[in-house]
């Protein structure tokens, strides 16, 4: 039987490393679990911070927000292994309630959206058959958190380009104020995780035939809220689940057997959470 290699983004503390630990804990001797982050020190204390697990857990410098990054690591997989059957991409550049949404929008849409979209074009062409490719979003991902105006701003995009282009657009409305006098929210978790879940969409709708007679799954996933810092600094945290307590479901979509209808949507505890309002 193949080894099976799996990788996580943004995975050197919270939800991330949660994800890996779990992974190898459900693994065998023979795979390995590919825990990244973009600085190597934090990478290796994360390693070291693990306990024993069946499978392997080895670190790699991983910033999603350089192409250059990207493109060398899926390029060293591919020797390595010939391929990948687990990826997860969890990078995130988190945001606070005194952040100037104007002076932060280039260094979050570079990791949040253009990460997302740079590691589902390298890493998806080394997808083997039965491989899981999961974006990390939030149920805010959803057009029901946009004004209707807005819609198809980010509805029916056919291509990882467009869904870029519809990003960066957004960016440019942030950064010279356009947005803030528009229609388009506040928060920019809310369009930035639209355009993660319609990368995901955009990515499903160009491999969903090839990727049914592979066995392969590609979806987003909203791990809830959860016990940690930077949501504490929004709301009430205090009886969120922890980060391990919130991989559980994040862990049954990457390793127990795939529900059709969980290609190319976003998922939330096992059920679709609808891309477009109710009619």
């Amino acid at each position: 039987m193949t080894s099976r290699i799996a990788l996580v983004t943004g995975a050197t503390q919270g939800l991330g490393t949660a994800l890996v630990a779990g992974l190898a804990q459900r693994m065998d001797a023979t795979d390995t679990v590919y825990l990244t982050g973009r600085d190597a020190a934090r990478v290796g204390a994360a390693v070291a911070s693990l306990p024993a697990s069946p499978g392997e857990v080895r670190g790699e410098v991983l910033d999603v927000a350089d192409p250059e990054s990207v493109t060398r690591l899926a390029t060293e997989l591919e020797r390595r292994h010939g391929g990948v059957d687990i990826v997860v991409n969890n990078a995130v550049m988190r945001v606070g309630p005194d952040d100037d949404p104007r002076a932060i929008i280039d260094d979050y849409a570079q990791v949040n959206n253009f990460g997302t979209t740079r590691v589902l074009r390298a890493f998806a062409p080394l997808l083997r058959d039965g491989g899981r490719l999961i974006v990390v979003a939030s149920s805010l991902g959803t057009l029901r958190f946009l004004a209707p105006a807005l819609h198809d701003r980010f509805d029916g995009l056919s291509s990882l380009d467009a869904v870029d282009a519809a990003t960066g657009d957004w960016c440019d409305q942030v950064r010279d104020g356009r947005a803030r006098a528009g229609a388009w929210p506040g928060f920019v978790n809310i369009p930035s995780k639209i355009a993660q879940v319609a990368a995901v969409r955009a990515l499903a709708d160009q491999r969903r035939q090839s990727d049914a007679d592979r066995g392969i799954l590609v979806a987003a996933v909203c791990p809830g809220m959860m016990n940690t810092p930077t949501s504490a600094l929004w709301w009430d945290v205090s009886d969120a689940p922890t980060p391990a307590q919130a991989a559980g479901p994040l862990l049954s979509l990457a390793l127990d057997p795939i529900k059709p209808d969980h290609y190319g949507e976003l998922i939330r505890d096992g059920a679709v959470l609808p891309w477009r309002p109710a009619a």
